[in-house]
């Protein structure tokens, strides 16, 4: 079960962190692309749309998927602590706050990776919604 603790500190902590590099270069892209876009080019609003849009799925599936993952890996942490537990008999109650504390750790980074995704989530979906209807208003109609 020892390989559990490297399963939880370099598989699921790793992954949060590969996961907000992914949503925070995502965001990064779109904002440069929202904020050099002339809605003017576009003739149909679908596909002004489809352009805007483009990858924002990603960040909120990043944003909806780190707290479970952070989960996971506090759940892990926890089989963890309660094997060692029962495998050592009685143990000292600085070891079982050690392993609690690992377990935590997940969940803890899981929501620093959620809460940063769902806010640039949000944020680039409205900075989009605000250029669709400033494309409507140029254009004077909503093309179908």
């Amino acid at each position: 079960m020892e390989w559990l603790k490297e399963a939880v500190d370099y598989g699921i902590i790793g992954l949060l962190i590969v996961m907000s590099f992914i949503a925070v270069a995502i965001a990064v892209e779109r904002f440069l692309i929202y904020r050099n876009i002339g809605t003017e080019e576009f003739t149909d609003k679908k596909v002004l749309k489809l352009r805007l849009t483009e990858k924002l799925h990603i960040i909120a599936t990043i944003g909806s998927n780190a707290p479970y993952i952070g989960l996971l890996g506090t759940v892990l942490g926890i089989m963890l602590t309660f094997y060692t537990m029962g495998k050592e008999g009685f143990m000292d109650t600085n070891k079982i706050m050690v392993g609690l504390a690992l377990a935590l750790k997940a969940t803890a980074i899981g929501l620093l990776v959620a809460i940063p995704s769902v806010v640039l989530y949000n944020f680039l979906l409205r900075k989009a919604r605000v250029l669709i209807t400033e494309w409507e208003i140029g254009n004077g109609r909503e093309r179908i």
